[in-house]
């Protein structure tokens, strides 16, 4: 499953690629720390999920309601340090998958990417016979 992280945190960017790199069937594709940055890599880099941040510079709502009015075919994962009602609402409606909260649900976070992980694996190709 290929995983795009986009957040102004250079410290969160770093530490949480290097714990999803560590999952089996994870890769991560890419890092933004920007909406503009964000949305030129889900459009290059076609990541099968996206982890925002919503106040981060050009802020992720921007980058939903882009996505979805391309019609690009990505989950989008929304993990912030503002959970406020207003903040999930808005997210949802503009087509996030899911609505975390940095604070306290990291672990939500790791147990949903590898939920989604089967999602993304190809089929093995089977043995041909001699």
């Amino acid at each position: 499953m290929r995983v795009l992280i986009a957040d102004d945190s250079d410290l969160l960017r770093t530490r949480l690629a290097g714990i999803l790199s560590e999952i089996e069937g994870i890769e991560i594709v890419g890092e933004a720390k920007n909406a503009t940055d964000a949305l030129e890599f889900i459009r290059k880099l076609k990541p099968d999920v996206v982890i925002l941040d919503v106040r981060m510079e050009g802020n992720g709502i921007y980058i939903l309601e882009n996505v979805k009015k391309e019609n690009i075919v990505v989950k989008t994962i929304i993990f912030t340090n503002y959970p406020y009602l207003q903040y999930r609402k808005k997210c949802l409606d503009a087509g996030a998958d899911y609505f975390f909260y940095k604070a306290i649900e990291f672990q939500k976070l790791i147990f949903t990417l590898k939920k989604l992980i089967p999602l993304y694996q190809k089929p093995e190709e089977p043995e041909e016979e001699c």
